[in-house]
């Protein structure tokens, strides 16, 4: 495993972007061995999204990321892009974890944080403002004072894929730093709510990694399905609840409504034991 590479051209190179985990010295996973060696290793969450953030495990999502950090969409040309997998962030000992499918190619993959700077993440941050669950209701670029309560995003899949659809081979690769993160915050989980489908199907080989008790048969997603997880060191267990993602898509057909969040998050509320919003937000 070799210290982080300089980046070309306009890649950001690692300790070059505001408040980035990585530094030159960085160790970079260059193979699916290495994702699980270094995933393994890493005993703080700083050092673990450090880690992550210099991925260069999967040759596809490497040079889709970067091509489209270099290439841009027209609006943000006159912008550096992230162009690197985005990790995990939030509170580092949340109650709450969100799992998404992946980074947007010209959202998380341009601001270098999940479900910022595009119109997912502003369907989500809205309904977790007034949830309690972010200091404010807009995510739109690093720096820009949004902070998580009680709360932590993560992806699947670090990286933004082509099409939004990851390789089987890309998921498992991936996995093992999701799996790394949930170790490192189980202890306080109370609730995980997942984004979708692929978010709902990656969950629980990675909780069963971390010692939870895999569900038989396997449960089925579904908008408000709940599932509760058990191990010896959570009798309580985390409840697991499934809820449509808030993609373009999804919200412009009505699918997905701002209600249907709220309903999802307050429920993730009740279920990690926070007080109740009383306030008007």
């Amino acid at each position: 495993m070799a210290a982080a590479e300089e980046s070309a051209g306009d890649l950001v190179a690692p300790g070059s972007w505001p408040d980035d985990p990585a530094g030159p010295d960085t160790p970079v996973a260059h193979s699916a061995g290495e994702v699980t060696e270094l995933a393994d290793g890493a005993v703080t969450l700083r050092e673990l999204t450090a880690r992550q953030s210099v991925c260069r495990a999967c040759p596809r999502l490497v040079a889709w990321r970067e091509q489209v950090a270099v290439t841009r969409r027209r609006a943000f040309r006159g912008e550096r892009y992230w162009g690197r997998p985005v990790t995990g962030w939030g509170s580092e000992r949340p109650r709450l974890l969100i799992v998404g499918l992946a980074p947007a190619a010209h959202g998380g993959n341009r601001t270098g944080r999940i479900f910022t700077g595009d119109r997912s993440g502003d369907f989500l941050f809205a309904s977790l403002y007034r949830c309690g669950f972010a200091v404010q209701p807009t995510s739109v670029a690093a720096g820009d004072g949004q902070r998580l309560l009680d709360a932590r995003m993560v992806a699947a899949v670090g990286c933004a894929p082509p099409d939004n659809k990851p390789e089987p081979a890309e998921r498992d690769t991936c996995a093992a730093w999701l799996v790394a993160e949930l170790r490192l915050v189980v202890s306080d989980l109370r609730a995980i709510v997942c984004l979708g489908g692929f978010a709902w199907q990656a969950i629980w080989p990675a909780m069963t990694s971390v010692g939870f008790a895999w569900p038989r048969p396997r449960p089925a997603f579904g908008h408000g399905a709940e599932v509760r997880l058990t191990s010896a060191g959570a009798p309580d267990g985390v409840l697991v609840i499934g809820c449509y993602h808030p993609s373009q898509q999804n919200t412009f057909t009505g699918r997905v409504t701002p209600a249907m969040l709220d309903t999802i998050f307050i429920r993730a509320r009740d279920a990690a034991r926070l007080p109740p919003v009383v306030t008007e937000r």
